[in-house]
């Protein structure tokens, strides 16, 4: 399982980044993918999930109705389109790979990334 990110950056409040993930190495139909977050002093974070099959997702609260999770299934690239940043949203983002739990949609996560700094500044 490879995955490579990019994308992270310094924004200032209100401002956009979009994070890309390039997944090889396995059948992505067969997992979900999505980013979860830490930062300093903090604990992890699932932030968002898409299941690479049939596209449902789960966002955390958090983040609902800013941040959008997508997937270029000819690319077997995921994207996360983070509009409306907040200093709270900084933090190291980890794309990472695992199951959807259908229970409610939430994912738990066996592979990540080495994670891409987002700082969001007030």
């Amino acid at each position: 399982v490879q995955l490579v990110e990019s994308g992270g950056g310094l924004v200032q409040t209100g401002g956009s980044l979009r994070l890309s993930c390039a997944a090889s190495g396995f059948t992505l139909d067969d997992y979900a993918l999505g980013w979860f977050r830490q930062a300093p002093g903090k604990e992890r974070e699932a932030v968002s999930c898409i299941n690479f099959s049939d596209g449902i997702t789960y966002y955390a609260d958090f983040v609902q109705g800013r941040f959008t999770i997508s997937r270029d299934t000819a690319k077997n690239t995921l994207y996360l389109q983070m509009n409306s940043l907040k200093p709270e949203d900084t933090a190291v983002y980890y794309c990472a790979a695992g199951f959807m739990l259908y229970s409610d949609h939430r994912c738990d996560f066996d592979y990540w990334a080495q994670g891409t700094q987002v700082s969001v500044s007030s």
